[in-house]
């Protein structure tokens, strides 16, 4: 049994982890949150220790490896706010505990450097949940990719909408500063996605970005992409809004639909079983997705010209 501490208790994803952590047979000894909401803990680890201040959850976790108690934490996973993650990650490794770190890893591809002189300094590694790379259909896709022919580009679409109220954007989450924008914050683990299945990045082009939506062209070994990302209840395609239906996800290769909607409550568990025997997603990985949703970010939308997402002809009109 490994024991654990988790920052960001409070969050949206939290409980993923937590319901991760007792699937897999570890323990939850402490847990940090500025928000004191986090009742959740009691549904997985009544007995853990909780903290809304940082010194206090520093000074405990310190107390604990100094001590050598059997509480002493191996692994520090992180769900809070995106700008936060880097110097959380630091904490982690300089506490002498592994770091299992939500996405996106960091904002900017240099932070990556950065974490791994830590790693080596500390001899702690940095573990990311990255997955959709533990997806069963996306690894279907990734093999049938690899196996096909290779002098040739798929031709692929994404759309991803997942509806937010108003609420979104007075959040950190619509402060670009700390979730690092849309393509960033709901977009990167299939930035990510779309590296490991088609090889590396050859171009990136951004069409269309706003608070709430974006979209753009993205090319790789082997695909031509477009892409379209959306916090707007109003892009979901007609059909699925008159059914109530306020998240939409679509990936089509060659004309052909990818159906991934399914198994998504188990890839947490999937990758704390992976990242516990020694498998999991290191810094390096994460790195294509990061610089991709870097540029996204930097780069001065072309307009609706060239091979665009045709969601944006609507959309972005």
């Amino acid at each position: 049994m490994k024991n654990f501490a988790l920052i960001g208790a409070a969050g949206y994803i939290a409980p993923r982890h937590m319901q991760a952590i007792k699937a897999t047979g570890n323990n939850l000894v402490a847990a940090l949150d500025p928000n004191d909401s986090v009742g959740v803990i009691d549904s997985h680890f009544p007995d853990a220790d909780f903290f809304t201040e940082f010194e206090r959850f520093d000074r405990h976790i310190d107390k604990l490896r100094r001590s050598n108690d059997e509480k002493q934490v191996n692994y520090v996973s992180i769900c809070s706010p995106n700008y936060l993650h880097d110097s959380h990650m630091r904490f982690a490794l300089r506490s002498g505990a592994d770091a299992i770190c939500e996405k996106p890893l960091v904002l900017n591809p240099w932070n990556i450097d950065g974490l791994l002189e830590i790693e080596q300094a500390t001899g702690h590694k940095v573990n990311t949940i990255l997955q959709l790379r533990v997806h069963p259909a996306i690894l279907a896709l990734r093999e049938k990719v690899l196996s096909g022919r290779r002098d040739t580009k798929h031709e692929v679409d994404l759309t991803y909408i997942t509806s937010r109220g108003h609420w979104y954007l007075q959040s950190w989450k619509g402060d670009v500063k700390k979730s690092g924008g849309i393509a960033t914050n709901i977009g990167v683990h299939f930035f990510d996605m779309l590296h490991f299945i088609f090889g590396n990045l050859q171009n990136n082009v951004v069409h269309y970005a706003s608070d709430t939506k974006a979209g753009g062209y993205l090319e790789y070994d082997h695909a031509r992409v477009r892409w379209f990302l959306s916090v707007d209840v109003q892009d979901v395609p007609e059909a699925q809004l008159n059914a109530g239906q306020r998240t939409y996800r679509s990936i089509t290769v060659d004309g052909e639909e990818i159906e991934f909607s399914g198994g998504f409550t188990d890839l947490h568990i999937r990758s704390y079983e992976e990242i516990l025997a020694g498998r999991g997603f290191g810094l390096d990985a994460n790195r294509t997705a990061i610089e991709t949703v870097t540029k996204i970010r930097n780069l001065e939308p072309t307009g609706l010209c060239g091979d665009h997402h045709p969601f944006l002809s609507r959309s972005a009109a």
